[in-house]
């Protein structure tokens, strides 16, 4: 079993380099199905997630060549099957993105229920519900979800809730649908419009993306044979933010989109530290006590909730009382379980919390119990008095490239090792 081994206590300081968005690389995978061609995708994050996507589709017939550690070519001229196992889906949660490109595709699909992070009921009620719209019938058991057409038409989608999985996948679906595909109510994190972009670079028509609004005009084919770049990672740039106050450090953080990390900007200097945008990078930096604040998680522009869970280890320490409100997933507090071990004081009553700030934080052996929940450990590591162990890696492992060597080269004494 490995572990990270963290000696904390320690500032921060120095530059880091983001890493292309996980969230934006697994939807883009899939995409490639669409494609009757080639393509070269760049700045794809290395990770257990992306690896896992590749495995598959080439056990389906693409060929994938790795460029490079962040670069690949795929072909997927030659598809030669629609049906994904439960034993492969259930590693990830967006395995589900391959419902929708799969049927734009070949008219039909079956893939095994998705797995993935532990944070509540996850429904694919919408994703069903757009499917059914443009043309398919759609059927769940046995632990498989199917779903097949004649032919796929436009049509109107309404989106119950904002959802960023059913918004992809019903643009995965659209593309090569005859007529024009509205999705109305659509989510608008910057993920969703580097899939339109992707898309639209292969030869798609999607507009609107990033505004409520969506709108496909189904095309013939997508040819391929053009190069893309992942977007940076948003959620992998506000952990480094955050990570930078709260261990009272000073850190250069490269290679992202300010204009996506508005919000969490917004936060940080809410609860006293500084932060200096320039261009594509970010100069973030404080060396006192951090003081209180509120959060209430939202889709894009609100605060993500993927990053709920590093912003509670920095209020866990913050002077005065803090509180959160989690609006989008059920169990995204199991984090704290692990924080009270190291001393903090918080209370947990459904979707809030109170975080009474304390002064630091005690080293403990922690488990990681999602894949953010596993990062924001790794702060907690950094900031807390001793030597914390933090197992369940496979989480951190599914969404951070190397990042035990981006805060060990900013002054983290941090290691993995096998126990």
């Amino acid at each position: 079993m490995e572990k990270l081994v963290i000696t904390g206590k320690t500032p921060l300081k120095g530059e880091v380099t983001i890493s292309g968005a996980k969230n934006a690389a697994v939807a883009i995978l899939p995409a490639t199905l669409l494609i009757n061609g080639k393509c070269r995708i760049e700045n794809l994050p290395n990770i257990s997630d992306v690896r896992s996507y590749c495995d598959i589709l080439k056990e389906i017939g693409a060929k994938i060549e790795w460029v490079s550690e962040n670069e690949i070519t795929i072909d997927t001229t030659k598809i030669d099957s629609n049906k994904i196992p439960i034993d492969t889906t259930r590693k990830f949660r967006a395995s589900y993105y391959l419902l929708g490109a799969l049927l734009g595709r070949c008219k039909s699909a079956q893939i095994g229920v998705p797995g993935g992070c532990n944070l509540g009921p996850r429904p694919i009620d919408q994703h069903i519900k757009s499917f059914e719209a443009l043309g398919a019938t759609v059927d769940v058991s046995n632990g498989n979800i199917t779903a097949k057409t004649k032919k796929l038409k436009g049509t109107s989608i309404y989106m119950d809730i904002v959802s960023v999985g059913a918004t992809i996948n019903a643009m995965l679906a659209a593309v090569l649908a005859d007529g024009i595909t509205t999705i109305d109510n659509a989510a608008k994190e910057p993920h969703i419009v580097d899939v339109a972009n992707f898309l639209n670079t292969m030869g798609a028509d999607i507009r609107g993306a990033g505004t409520d609004i969506i709108k496909v005009r189904g095309v013939k084919e997508l040819k391929g044979g053009s190069t893309y770049s992942v977007v940076p990672d948003q959620i992998e740039a506000g952990t480094f933010m955050i990570a930078a106050i709260a261990s009272k450090g000073d850190v250069i953080i490269k290679n992202c989109i300010t204009k996506h990390l508005e919000s969490i900007i917004a936060k940080i200097e809410e609860v006293g530290g500084n932060v200096d945008a320039n261009g594509d990078h970010l100069r973030v930096w404080y060396t006192k006590r951090t003081h209180k604040a509120n959060i209430k998680t939202l889709p894009y522009p609100g605060f993500p909730t993927d990053l709920q869970a590093q912003m509670g280890v920095l209020l866990s320490i913050s002077e005065g009382t803090s509180y959160i409100n989690e609006s989008i997933w059920e169990s995204r507090f199991q984090y704290t379980q692990e924080l009270i071990k190291m001393g903090a004081k918080i209370t947990v009553q459904g979707k809030s919390a109170v975080f009474e700030g304390i002064n630091e934080l005690v080293a403990a052996p922690v488990y990681a119990s999602d894949l953010r929940a596993g990062a924001a450990l790794i702060i907690a590591g950094i900031i807390a008095k001793g030597k914390t162990e933090i197992y369940n890696l496979n989480h951190i492992d599914r969404g951070y490239e190397n990042i035990e060597e981006k805060f060990r080269k900013l002054g983290a004494k941090i290691e993995r090792v096998e126990e």
